[in-house]
């Protein structure tokens, strides 16, 4: 019962990390901290220019190839999106030592835990390479992709743990409804992938004409390439992916089955992001979307994993030495 509940609690505070993450990005402070693990030198970052010794742009500059201004705001941004990330690995770290009470019952989920606790390790040291090479494309879209699979994997070993496979019910047509969903599922992640390109030219837009022009983003990177009109094109094509699942869904289950309830989730999650993805289109890219965006594409995400492994729960967890009774799905109550 306690790794069910600390698992929860972690996958929740790695969604968290992604949250400050996207902050940070949405508010140009990637680089508020020029070095790592410390910033400015210092574990605990100044609030001020004046305690920074006098050269401190000569010193920090060299690291980053350029000029170091000292943006307190900044700074602290992204040193909170640090401290969210240390807090993260604390939680993954207990997560794995709860786990080891399933040695003797379950020993794939204590090792799909330990394999999340080295993944938030190596997490950690792409953050430091993102630092290093200046916020470069390949290594955000790689620290992303790490991301989902640390995800996948809690969400997998707390699956487990929840023995999810006693709470499905009949399900005809499988192979045609896995179809759709791991279509749905690979789409998402491709769109995720795409926003991050997307995001990236907005970067370039940025450090041409500056934060201050933020209502001619949109214009500049629209003609900048085709990554923003085929990352708001794709949208309409995912959710009409997840309306098709719906449908299949409602007549191959029942209506009021878990998969369904999972799906309609979706949907609605699907929905969400077609309409920030729209406020930030039409509203000069507000700050606060950018974040809420990005937050929702990896809980729809990680919603599709959910309605995986239920549907597929026989093949994927076999039998499990599961305790007496029969425990509710995990996230069953919040879906």
């Amino acid at each position: 019962m306690w790794f069910r509940k600390l698992g929860i609690a972690t996958i929740v505070v790695v969604y968290l990390v992604v949250v400050a993450g996207g902050v940070v990005r949405s508010t140009g402070a990637g680089m508020g901290c020029p070095d790592w693990p410390k910033c400015f030198g210092t574990w605990v970052p100044p609030t001020d220019a004046s305690q920074l010794p006098p050269d401190y742009q000569e010193i920090f500059g060299a690291k980053l190839k350029g000029e170091v201004v000292f943006n307190a705001v900044k700074t602290w941004t992204e040193y909170g999106n640090r401290l969210v990330g240390a807090l993260a690995g604390i939680f993954v770290f207990a997560t794995f030592l709860a786990s080891l009470s399933y040695w003797r019952k379950d020993r794939p989920l204590v090792w799909l835990s330990l394999w999340a606790f080295l993944l938030m390790g190596f997490q950690g040291w792409l953050g430091a390479k993102v630092v290093a090479t200046e916020l470069k494309p390949l290594m955000v879209t790689v620290h992303m992709l790490v991301a989902i699979v640390i995800l996948f994997i809690l969400i997998y070993a707390v699956s487990r743990a929840y023995s999810i496979s006693w709470e499905v019910g009949q399900i005809q047509r499988k192979s045609y409804l896995n179809r759709i969903l791991g279509l749905a599922i690979g789409l998402s992640v491709l769109q995720v992938l795409l926003g991050t390109q997307l995001r990236e030219a907005i970067d370039e837009v940025v450090f041409r004409i500056g934060y201050e022009a933020r209502d001619r983003w949109i214009d500049e990177v629209s003609q900048s390439g085709l990554a923003f009109y085929i990352h708001r094109s794709f949208s309409l094509v995912i959710l009409g992916v997840h309306l098709w699942l719906l449908r299949a869904l409602f007549r191959n289950t029942s209506r009021e089955g878990l998969v369904n309830r999972y799906t309609r989730a979706m949907v609605a999650l699907v929905a969400t992001e077609v309409l920030t993805g729209i406020g930030m289109a039409y509203f000069a890219i507000p700050a606060f979307l950018q974040p809420v965006h990005l937050t929702l594409a990896l809980i729809l995400l990680g919603v599709q994993f959910v309605a995986f492994l239920l549907l597929n729960s026989e093949q994927v967890f076999g039998k499990i030495n599961r305790p007496s009774g029969k425990p509710a799905a995990p996230f069953a109550s919040n879906v």
